[in-house]
């Protein structure tokens, strides 16, 4: 898409400028140019960019048959302008650092925005690259080299506002607060700040940044929220799509108030710094779709570390399939949940999507002439058609109590939280005894050290045999950017390792991550599970004994055609959905024996 024009001189492009430079690169005809100037002939008020004009006009590229969109115009405008195109994506961006370099007020009349700072040079977006005016004025006050790149218009007045505006909340926040600490690094001192303000006007700066926090998550699409403190700073950090990434960092006192202010919103004690907190906040997100965040304190070195878990509400209304379930995986799943009684376990690791499956299921099995309860710690999402019940230590509800209370309260379906003692496990087989179907998880690598774990825990094999119908482990994988994703050729002895000992056949339509715009530019968007589901057969059942071996177990139950999470990795990378590096990433290292 090299234009092959003359630019023009240093001024600020006008619609015809532009419109003759897409007629001379072949992009649009001369006669949809000629209606261009009617269309802006047409309109009144404030000015735009002309790139809103052409947009509307809904226009495609004569040569791609791309549409004329602000990413397409802009890609087009810096390689007429000779200059890098830049894609800002708030995630990369210091805006500690870029709002530094320019007042807001400078930025908005020029239209400019700092995007990256070094010892030695800025890098400045614009949309107007061939108009000049500012920049000798700017590079006499940083003494540094200016570095032009082109952006889309509407993020650089987008992110001109939220940037500043942010900045502007952190300094004013970060003044009152070192006035009221008197410039102490110590967490302790911010109890005064809070306690001595808590409501007054000046906590408006600390509720703009925390209402910008919150909405970034969502557009970022992020799962977890760490506001973590150190010496001098309070680092952000998003955990998107299973990986954490660094957001922002703010002034220590500033951090401590942005903690107090989701602690008031959590109905947690603001003042009790010294020991762990759980809390929660329901909040509406921009699409006005109600959230539930799960708020979770922890005394440090340098203060209070928060963490936010956000749950999406799209959860509870997804498919099986929806979750990564194959047709067989789904088969299987659903003929464990379907008897009447008995127990299923869900294992794996924190966060590998076991409550998600397990709410999904519930929703799925939560018929009116069914009696569904449980019992949770916390409850991490609250849905109407369970009767759901929260663990708490302090007047002595435990697990194993509050099973015993829903006993008495004619259920069909319990599901339990997690097993994880021997008292929390004798009244599941009890429920399950009983002619109740029980949900759970543990927490193992794989379905047959569940098997073991249960008789660690102390419920004799006899137990075992009687009531566990099934086992599923399972795993979060990244999902490929169908975008971006690109077909590639997997080394053979890669492909031989992952997949042993199933011997599966070459993956019939392997892809590799490239990096977009939508991915910012990871080559992943979402994750979906693998999964690895053993129901308990009459082989497997007699070599559950006091002695029994997760290997043997293991080995037979592959025998009766379990995949497992690797061979299930390999299914999604055969179909194209993720790469062996995921695969490798998050299943357990001893299933290539």
């Amino acid at each position: 898409m090299k234009a092959a024009i003359a630019r023009p001189p240093e001024k600020i492009l006008t619609l015809p400028d532009i419109a003759l430079g897409l007629v001379n690169t072949n992009i649009i005809s001369q006669d949809q140019a000629d209606k261009l100037f009617q269309i802006s002939g047409s309109e009144s008020g404030k000015s735009s960019h002309p790139f809103h004009t052409i947009i509307k006009a809904n226009y495609h590229c004569l040569q791609s048959g791309d549409l004329l969109n602000q990413e397409f115009l802009s890609r087009w405008l810096a390689d007429w302008a000779n200059q890098p195109y830049y894609h800002i994506d708030p995630l990369k961006i210091q805006v500690r650092k870029t709002t530094q370099v320019m007042s807001f007020a400078f930025a908005q009349r020029h239209d400019i925005i700092a995007v990256e700072v070094t010892n030695d040079q800025v890098t400045i977006a614009s949309a107007q690259p061939f108009y000049h005016a500012w920049e000798d004025n700017l590079q006499q006050a940083l003494q540094k080299r200016i570095v032009r790149v082109v952006a889309q218009p509407d993020e650089i007045s987008r992110y001109t506002i939220e940037f500043y505006r942010l900045a502007k909340s952190v300094n004013q926040a970060s003044g009152q607060s070192a006035a009221a600490s008197h410039n102490v690094n110590n967490f302790e001192q911010l109890m005064d700040l809070k306690s001595e303000g808590d409501h007054d006007a000046n906590d408006q700066h600390i509720v703009n940044i925390v209402d910008w926090l919150l909405q970034y998550a969502h557009e970022q699409r992020a799962s977890d929220i760490h506001i973590e403190p150190r010496r001098e700073l309070s680092h952000i950090r998003f955990r998107i799509d299973g990986i954490l990434h660094h957001v922002y960092e703010f002034p220590l006192q500033v951090g401590v108030a942005i903690v107090s202010r989701l602690k008031i919103l959590g109905r947690l004690n603001v003042a009790e710094k010294r020991k762990p907190q759980d809390g929660r906040i329901k909040t509406r997100n921009p699409d006005n779709q109600e959230v539930e965040l799960r708020l979770s304190t922890l005394p440090t070195a340098f203060g209070e570390k928060l963490v936010m878990r956000i749950f999406d509400p799209e959860v509870l209304v997804k498919s099986m399939p929806e979750l990564g379930f194959s047709s067989e995986d789904q088969a299987k799943w659903q003929s464990m949940v379907s008897q009447p009684h008995g127990i299923v376990l869900v294992t794996g690791p924190t966060g590998s999507g076991k409550t998600t499956t397990l709410y999904t299921t519930l929703k799925q099995l939560a018929q009116p002439e069914v009696n569904v309860c449980t019992i949770e710690d916390p409850i991490e999402m609250v849905e109407p058609s369970f009767n759901q019940m929260q663990v708490q230590s302090q007047i002595d509800l435990s697990f194993a109590s509050g099973i015993r209370a829903l006993l008495r309260q004619d259920p069909d379906i319990i599901m339990i939280g997690e097993i994880r003692d021997m008292e929390t496990a004798e009244m599941a087989t009890q429920a399950a005894l009983t002619g109740h179907l029980v949900l759970s998880t543990l927490h193992t690598n794989d379905s047959p050290s569940a098997i073991t774990r249960l008789l660690e825990i102390g419920i004799p094999p006899y137990l075992v045999k009687a009531t566990v119908l099934g086992v599923m482990a399972q795993r979060l994988v990244r999902t490929l950017c169908p975008a971006c994703k690109a077909p590639t050729e997997l080394n053979p002895d890669e492909w031989n390792q992952l997949v042993s000992p199933w011997k599966a056949g070459p993956p019939k339509n392997p892809h590799k991550p490239v990096g977009c715009l939508e991915c910012r530019n990871t080559g992943y968007r979402g994750r979906a599970g693998v999964y690895e589901i053993m129901p308990l057969s009459e082989q497997i059942k007699t070599q559950i004994t006091d002695n029994t071996s997760d290997d043997d177990i293991r080995k037979t139950a592959i025998k009766e055609g379990m995949r497992g999470l690797r061979l299930s990795g390999a299914q999604k990378i055969s179909a194209g959905f993720t790469t062996i590096e995921e695969i490798l990433r998050v299943t357990p290292a001893h299933q290539r024996f």
